[in-house]
């Protein structure tokens, strides 16, 4: 429930947006105390990230709001980029079913998801959080906590107190600017019109999700959930912000696609500047960042908020071991090692199809339109990047699979139960074997340890005591050589064994390197 800031809390967030409330969620499941501390004294009703990949989709489901969100997105199959005369420059298929069991693109309205994860929030006795509360100052206290100043709306000042503080306040991160971290700006300016339509009537758009690259004006048309329609348009070079930002200026644009007052409703307008970087330093002592407040970036992949939830996912489980005195505070320095580089990864990829779009010269238009149809035809037009991997950080290093995402597959328990492995077999980290009970192989000081950190095994195959209902682990263990593999809470290999009597070995591992930590 909704609280006063006159308490101490294992962690505190600064930030109520959907980051700080998966972080929040995910440490409340594993127990701790949680204080969020949000300056907006209401939740914001208007749209703005809709797009969540299948990896999200999973960390969603470990916050416990899979149903409730699934009937609340709708998964677009396609993501197709045309030039002005129609033809196609690059072309997404999407899986109705990725690596992590959920549909590879998945397109939703933000209030509605915040409404869904701040009720699982509001569900969890040992999350607080308090509206209209901003961060105004950090201090390192007597007691070696971090103590919070907050202000609010009647000019009054409370303090709260936490082990550590999380920064989920995004771009203009209060957070951030007390860490003093430089930022790499990767140089990447445009301002787009973002308009946010709700028709009146059902309208199919085949494909769901399309760029159109027309230099008189690049335009983006994307689901915004179901229901609700966005467009995109990108500012000319020399065009006047304020009358690009006119609703005037909304509806002239809108119209040529036949969406007019007569026949929707606009729900929001507004111009945003795309940018690409991320913070350098995501950490000083017990004061760390995530989501907005760690990193910006253009929205053509759709891994803004992604980014972001992936943040929490990682952090979460790793805070929970140090609050837990299972490893060091040395352990959160592997979260920037391992998020930096993903996160680099994804703005590199967002950069190269900004670049794509984002072209208002007629004559380089046309050099790219002749360089990527030709490409099209060829069959070597842009891919997207795989399944990207984590950098260094804790798991096996020389292992090939390690810091690689494991799949969730759909399987079926000894009591008859079915769904995907999370919800069946359960999460945290996780050592799963194609061949006889992976605990089998470890001594019972290991097995003990294993289950004390909330780990839990299973012997997953077509005739084992979980069965692969769909051959979704017999494919992975058979493209990656092994029989034993040990996934980590945030769904990440750690590391994997080639027979399963070294099985045990991935255990004692993990220990040595929490220990090291």
């Amino acid at each position: 429930m909704d609280g006063t800031a006159h308490e101490r809390f294992d962690v505190a967030i600064a930030g109520y947006g959907p980051v700080g409330e998966a972080l929040a969620i995910l440490l409340a499941e594993r127990g701790w105390r949680v204080g969020v501390f949000e300056k907006q004294p209401q939740p914001y009703p208007l749209p703005r990230a809709v797009h969540f990949d299948d990896e999200v989709g999973r960390i969603l489901q470990a916050c416990g709001v899979a149903d409730e969100i699934r009937g609340r997105t709708e998964s677009a199959d396609v993501y197709e980029w045309r030039n002005a005369a129609g033809a196609t420059l690059l072309r997404f298929e999407s899986k109705a079913a990725g690596l992590c069991g959920w549909p590879d693109a998945n397109m939703f309205a933000q209030p509605e998801l915040e409404a869904v994860l701040d009720r699982r929030v509001h569900a969890l006795p040992n999350i607080r959080v308090t509206r209209g509360a901003e961060v105004v100052d950090l201090a390192r206290g007597g007691d070696g906590d971090v103590r919070l100043a907050l202000r609010f709306a009647d000019g009054r000042v409370e303090e709260a107190h936490a082990q550590w503080v999380v920064g989920c306040d995004g771009a203009n991160s209060f957070v951030r600017g007390k860490l003093g971290s430089t930022v790499s700006d990767l140089g990447f300016f445009f301002d787009w019109l973002i308009v946010d339509v709700l028709p009146n009537e059902p309208t199919v758009w085949r494909p769901l999700n399309i760029q159109v690259c027309d230099p008189v004006r690049p335009t983006t048309l994307v689901s915004g959930g179901p229901g609700r329609r966005r467009w995109e348009f990108m500012r000319l070079p020399g065009e006047d912000l304020d009358e690009l930002n006119r609703v005037e200026t909304a509806w002239r644009l809108l119209a040529p696609w036949n969406v007019t007052p007569a026949n929707a409703r606009l729900e929001r307008h507004t111009v945003y500047r795309f940018q690409a970087r991320w913070v350098d330093g995501w950490r000083k002592g017990c004061v760390l960042l995530a989501g907005d407040a760690a990193h910006q970036m253009p929205p053509f992949a759709g891994q803004g908020m992604c980014s972001g939830i992936r943040d929490a996912a990682n952090l979460a489980w790793k805070l929970d071991l140090v609050l837990a005195g299972r490893a060091s505070k040395a352990l959160l320095d592997t979260y920037a090692s391992e998020r930096i580089p993903h996160v680099a990864a994804v703005i590199d990829f967002s950069m190269a199809l900004g670049k794509v779009i984002c072209v208002a010269d007629a004559e380089e238009a046309a050099a790219r339109d002749a360089l990527m149809t030709e490409a099209v035809a060829s069959g070597r037009q842009i891919t997207p990047p795989p399944p990207l991997g984590i950098g260094s950080g804790l798991f096996r290093a020389a292992d090939p699979q390690a810091g690689k995402l494991f799949p969730q597959g759909r399987v079926r328990a000894p009591d008859g139960r079915s769904g995907l492995f999370d919800d069946v077999v359960g999460r945290g980290f996780a050592l799963v074997a194609a061949d006889g009970d992976p605990l089998a192989a470890l001594d019972a000081e290991s097995r003990a340890w294993f289950t004390a950190i909330g780990g839990v095994a299973a012997h997953v195959g077509a005739d084992a005591p979980v069965r692969d209902l769909d051959g979704t682990y017999a494919r992975w263990f058979a493209a990656a050589g092994a029989k034993v593999a040990l996934q980590r809470p945030d769904f990440y290999v750690f590391g994997t064994a080639a027979t399963h009597d070294d099985g045990g070995r991935l255990v004692e591992d993990l220990r040595a390197a929490l220990a090291s930590a």
